[in-house]
């Protein structure tokens, strides 16, 4: 019976009998369910994509968007549930305008990673439900470089080279693998982060879908910026003609 969470899945402060909380594997199965999400940490910057579903064409562009900012130098790739995302955003920003006031300097990377952690950990402890959603934390500076943080639903905090999250993660890391990420600068990131989504995307889903992306590096001079849909649209064209390389070698 505890294997299936019937009677141990009420409240996520409830531990079944071989010690799993079902409501945080619950909160983690929305995220594996959800449009796949890369980011990709290269020579000068990080990008970050998505593929998002397109429900409808009366749909305005970027509507419901993946990709936001805590700060003028933090991006957010957020995957899951969309409300829980948009909350744990509009907290990022609270906490990184809190550290602007206290301390006259903006909020670091590895800080806010940690404070939104410990805010989504609060939640798998029985106030409410765990939050179902996934945040990518993206930064660079010229000191230290890209960084990529991922704070999962349960709490835990990993920094990554690169990573990917959502219902094609699998397929996603084995390419990104290949890569030889620290040789590749910001438009190669762009151009291969589009190849990986259009290698792995669902068939028949080609006409129904958007690509999403943001980076932040050297050439956004540390500002985590949305990547131009002039550059994603030739990144796409890069990528089917690349795609069709491949086909033809096979």
């Amino acid at each position: 019976m505890s294997s299936i969470g019937t009677g141990y899945d009420l409240a996520a402060s409830t531990f079944s009998p071989d010690g799993r909380i079902f409501q945080i594997e619950y909160a983690q199965k929305a995220v594996d369910n959800s449009e796949t999400m890369i980011a990709l940490r290269g020579k000068n910057g990080v990008v970050c994509a998505v593929e998002k579903a397109i429900p409808s064409k009366l749909y305005q562009e970027n509507s419901k968007p993946r990709m936001m900012t805590a700060a003028e130098h933090l991006g957010l790739g957020l995957a899951g549930v969309y409300p829980d995302c948009r909350a744990i955003r509009d907290y990022a920003v609270e906490e990184g305008l809190k550290y602007l006031r206290d301390y006259r300097c903006p909020i670091p990377d590895k800080k806010l990673a940690a404070t939104l952690a410990e805010y989504v950990h609060m939640f798998t402890l029985g106030i409410s439900r765990p939050f179902g959603c996934s945040v990518f934390v993206n930064s660079w500076d010229k000191k230290d470089g890209g960084k990529i943080f991922l704070i999962e639903p349960s709490g835990l905090s990993y920094e990554y080279r690169a990573w990917a999250v959502g219902k094609n993660r699998q397929a996603a890391k084995a390419e990104i693998e290949k890569l030889k990420l620290d040789e590749l600068e910001m438009d190669q990131l762009v151009k291969e982060a589009v190849r990986i989504i259009m290698a792995i995307r669902d068939e028949g889903k080609d006409k129904n879908v958007t690509i999403e992306m943001s980076w932040v590096g050297e050439n956004t001079k540390g500002n985590a910026e949305l990547v131009p849909n002039a550059t994603i649209d030739a990144a796409e064209e890069w990528a089917r003609r690349a795609l069709d390389e491949d086909d033809l070698d096979d």
